[in-house]
């Protein structure tokens, strides 16, 4: 059995510089099936593209791990609240229109990768 698919693809083992938890939350999406914290790896390497991903579909499965987990494990729980929160404000950032006589702002999404360094960093 694969550890996770990804655009259709079976992906044998995790990267080895990313830990996932044991009993981390596994979102199953059309692009994308695993653990979540494959999927912010994923798209932090720009592997897969954020406006592909229905955050909705991500949040509805994130209060379905949070009912099952229960008050076992609020801190691993918490954590993937923040990441499903950073996912929605980066992916309507990229969604809005942009006026044409600001400055470019940065990427949206160098934030993200900016944002999962740090919590990776925590992690460890």
């Amino acid at each position: 059995m694969p550890f996770a698919i990804v655009g259709g693809e079976p992906l044998s083992s995790p990267p080895t510089d990313l830990y996932i938890p044991p009993d981390a939350l596994e979102v199953i999406l059309e692009a994308f099936e695993g653990p979540l914290d494959l999927l912010l790896y994923l798209i932090r390497r720009q592997n897969i593209d954020i406006l592909e991903i229905p955050i909705a579909h991500v949040t509805r499965q994130y209060m379905e791990y949070i009912e099952l987990m229960g008050n076992l494990r609020m801190e691993l729980a918490a954590d993937y609240l923040l990441m499903a929160a950073m996912l929605a404000e980066i992916k309507s950032r990229m969604l809005l229109p942009r006026p044409e006589h600001v400055e470019e702002e940065d990427d949206p999404r160098a934030e993200l990768i900016r944002r999962l360094l740090e919590y990776e960093q925590f992690k460890k």
